[in-house]
C-alpha cells in the first residue's frame, strides 16, 4: 500500500526525494504525492514559470499537475475523503532565521513566516497520521519559542503529539554544521498511545572536499554585477 504523501511549502521537494531513496533501498516501499503547494506571493511569473516550481517539476513530472499553490488560499475540501498518511510543512524561515530581519512569526502579522498558521487547515480537513516540520533552530529561541510552543499546543488540541529534536546536517553524514528543529506530530488513535524516536547520530565522515566537483559549468557562476548587489544589500541591512 503506498504511503500517501501532502507537502507544503514543498521547494523541490526534498521530501519526496528522500521517499525516492527509500524506494531505492527498500523494495516493495511506494508512494504517492497526493498534492502539493508551492508559490511565491512575490514573483511576478505565473505560477508555472516560478524557480522552485519548475524545479519541483524537472524532478517529479509526474506530480505536476497536483501543485494547488498559495497556500493561503487552498479548498482542502477538494481532498476530502482521501487517505493522507504523512504532512510535510517547510513554511518560510525568512523571518525567523538570524540571517533575515527576524520580523517575525506572530499569526496576522502578514510576515512570510506567519504563513505556518495556514497549516491548521489542512491538518483540520486531511487529518494525516503523521506531520512533520523542519525549520532554523531559531524558532526554539527565546525571542520565538513562545510561538512555538503555542503551535505545539494548537497540534496537540488537533490530537497530536508532538516530538521535536534540534539536528545538525554534520548528524546525518553531512559536512555542513547547518542546525534545524525537526518535529514529528503523531495523530493520537484510540488503540494506542503515539510513540516516535529520533535516530542516533551519525559519525560524519565526509568533508566539503569529498562533495565539491573538479569542475563546475560557468552556468553556476554568479555574474559581478549580481554579487555586487548582493554586498550592497548586505551593507544596507536587507538581509
Amino acid at each position: 500500500m503506498k504511503i500517501k504523501v501532502v507537502t507544503l511549502c514543498s521547494g523541490y521537494d526534498s521530501q519526496c526525494l528522500a521517499l525516492e531513496r527509500l524506494k531505492r533501498d527498500y523494495p516493495g516501499f511506494d508512494y504517492e504525492l497526493v498534492a502539493w503547494s508551492e508559490f511565491d506571493p512575490e514573483s511576478k511569473l505565473p505560477i508555472d514559470k516560478q524557480p522552485a516550481v519548475i524545479a519541483h517539476n524537472a524532478l517529479f513530472p509526474q506530480w505536476a499537475g497536483r501543485n494547488l499553490g498559495d497556500m493561503t488560499k487552498i479548498d482542502w475540501t477538494r481532498l476530502k475523503g482521501e487517505r493522507i498518511d504523512l504532512l510535510t510543512y517547510s513554511t518560510p524561515c525568512t523571518d525567523v532565521s538570524q540571517a533575515g530581519l527576524q520580523k517575525g512569526i506572530a499569526e496576522g502579522s502578514g510576515t512570510r513566516s506567519s504563513i505556518l498558521w495556514y497549516t491548521r487547515n489542512a491538518i483540520k480537513v486531511l487529518r494525516p497520521k503523521f506531520l512533520m516540520m523542519e525549520n532554523v533552530k531559531a524558532l526554539v529561541s527565546k525571542k520565538f519559542k513562545p510561538f512555538y510552543d503555542k503551535w505545539i499546543a494548537e497540534l496537540y488540541e488537533l490530537g497530536y503529539d508532538s516530538y521535536a529534536r534540534v539536528c545538525n546536517g554534520t548528524e546525518v553524514n553531512v559536512p555542513q554544521n547547518r542546525e534545524r528543529i525537526f518535529v514529528v506530530s503523531v495523530r493520537r488513535d484510540s488503540e494506542r498511545e503515539p510513540e516516535y524516536k529520533f535516530p542516533n547520530p551519525l559519525p560524519c565522515t565526509r568533508t566539503v572536499e569529498d562533495i565539491l566537483e573538479d569542475e563546475v559549468d560557468e552556468k553556476f557562476y554568479l555574474k559581478d554585477e549580481r554579487v555586487q548587489d548582493f554586498i550592497e544589500r548586505i551593507q544596507h541591512g536587507e538581509g
